[in-house]
């Protein structure tokens, strides 16, 4: 393991909220080291709703200052990676004895106002008995609401700031545990574990917790700290099924819990449904959706659409861990899904800053906010630089996604079967050049191991995004697991063995 002796910032997690703030930090000058004990992504980060949005629905919990932020950064992000996120509009069905209509128009006359929007339309009634909007729709729902937000490959936008943080000259480590941490001074002794059991000792100036569901654990056991605060697991599950009606558009269905649930196309063929939201107590471990959320989420689909779901339709299902700021509420769906940064040391001590809460729309505000608490100890640091910069594949040279996708890569590759083209170019944006590099035919991508999915693809993976097994392949890398049969993921991690080893 060859590492740098000493660096400014170590920061343990590779989720979004640890990349991004190594992006920040490596963009500004600092000697940065990031340590993910699994792949990057690996947790709550690619198993999240996948939506860039607001939050409507925190507004009724005076969450303003949340939605505002939220907002703005759904406006930066369609400029940084528009290859990872896509405009969408949402249709609320209209249920009276839930949301009076006059509390809904009345939320996204807010939502949009405080959108102050530059690309994205605004919100507006619609009759839900005509096309497009009537789609699957069970018959007698006549009225709803239509406003956007914003569709996102979570587990790849992990990747393009882990991209951007390495080409800025971070040391990204995946399969690396942090074991221990000791303030001497002004510096961090860190100990650092990969997965053969080899150890490497580390000196930081400062140390950042982005551990996620895991920020207690690491206080707790690595870095030997008393814990003063509270933290709320909150489980989210989500289940695919076979589509359940045509349209590009998304539902947000108002359950009779007053909780909604979103219900979206995914994956060509399926549709998503989620998300629940349960307290979870003790440590968080492997996270399953259980029975009775299932239930949940077909209950709420089969209050609106024609087809009925059950939990046999279920073709895969995935939870992930929100790790909540305790702000007292008992209700899981009440507690805020604001971050709260907290920072320990005095200014002659090494600094530790601790991440709580959060949500992958306000990432990079986050990060920038993490790296002015951080400021009295980095003196000559420059500000925020990552507002107006693109992420690795959206540098897209003035065109929009859809002529990028649909013009540009088909007239620089008119070898290419339209499906992969399409793939390649939501997966890596302007990268795809990268991934082709000197490829003039079909044959020269490898063996095809299915649905889009290349041997050269699969190099690019494992040599320039840190995938190690076919499970990083096959669910954050791509999606191919929901398509690809039992023998051809077998072929496939065969094939990843033997690139590795």
């Amino acid at each position: 393991m060859h590492l740098p002796a000493e660096v400014d910032l170590l920061v343990i997690g590779g989720g979004i909220n640890g990349v991004g703030i190594a992006r920040d930090a490596a963009g500004r000058g600092l000697s940065v080291l990031l340590a993910e004990q699994n792949d990057l992504a690996s947790g709550t980060s690619s198993a999240s709703s996948k939506l860039i949005h607001g939050g409507l629905r925190y507004l009724e919990q005076f969450e303003f200052r949340l939605v505002r932020e939220a907002l703005a950064e759904r406006e930066v992000l369609l400029r940084a990676a528009p290859h990872l996120v896509h405009p969408m509009r949402f249709v609320m069905p209209h249920m009276p004895e839930l949301r009076p209509a006059w509390v809904i128009r009345t939320g996204l006359f807010l939502y949009d106002y405080l959108a102050r929007r530059q690309t994205l339309p605004g919100s507006h009634g619609t009759d839900l008995r005509a096309a497009p909007y009537s789609a699957g729709l069970k018959p007698g729902l006549a009225r709803g609401f239509v406003y956007s937000d914003c569709w996102v490959d979570d587990a790849r936008l992990v990747i393009a700031n882990a991209r951007a943080a390495a080409r800025l000259s971070a040391c990204m480590l995946t399969r690396t545990a942090c074991v221990c941490a000791r303030r001497e001074g002004r510096w961090w002794r860190v100990m650092l574990r990969d997965e053969q059991g080899r150890q490497t000792n580390v000196a930081a100036r400062a140390l950042v917790n982005a551990g996620g569901p895991w920020v207690r654990t690491i206080l707790a056991e690595v870095v030997r700290q008393p814990v003063t605060f509270g933290l709320k697991l909150v489980k989210g599950s989500h289940i695919v099924v076979p589509k359940l009606y045509d349209g590009k558009h998304a539902f947000i269905l108002q359950n009779d819990d007053r909780r909604v649930v979103f219900v979206y196309p995914y994956e060509q063929r399926y549709t998503l449904i989620g998300t629940t939201e349960v307290e979870l107590q003790g440590d968080p471990g492997s996270c399953a959706a259980g029975e009775d959320e299932i239930d949940y989420l077909c209950r709420a689909a089969n209050r609106y659409f024609s087809r009925q779901v059950k939990q046999g339709d279920v073709v895969w299902s995935y939870c992930g861990i929100r790790p909540l700021f305790d702000d007292g509420s008992t209700n899981p769906s009440a507690v805020t899904r604001d971050y709260v940064l907290r920072v320990d040391g005095e200014i002659d001590d090494a600094p530790l800053l601790s991440v709580f809460g959060g949500k992958i729309t306000t990432y990079r505000k986050l990060a920038e906010h993490a790296l002015a608490r951080l400021a009295p100890w980095f003196s000559r640091m420059p500000g925020g630089w990552t507002s107006a910069a693109p992420l690795p594949g959206g540098e897209l040279d003035g065109d929009d996604f859809t002529q990028f996708a649909a013009a540009r890569v088909p007239r620089d590759f008119p070898w290419l079967p339209a499906s992969l083209c399409d793939a390649l170019a939501r997966r890596h944006g302007k990268n795809v050049y990268e991934v082709l590099d000197g490829a003039a035919h079909v044959g020269d991508l490898g063996q095809n191991f299915g649905a889009d999915l290349y041997a050269r693809e699969i190099d690019y993976f494992i040599q320039q995004e840190w995938a190690r097994t076919a499970e990083d392949v096959l669910w954050r890398r791509t999606k191919a697991g929901l398509h690809l049969t039992p023998v051809q993921q077998q072929a496939l991690s065969a094939y990843v063995v033997q690139r590795i080893s």
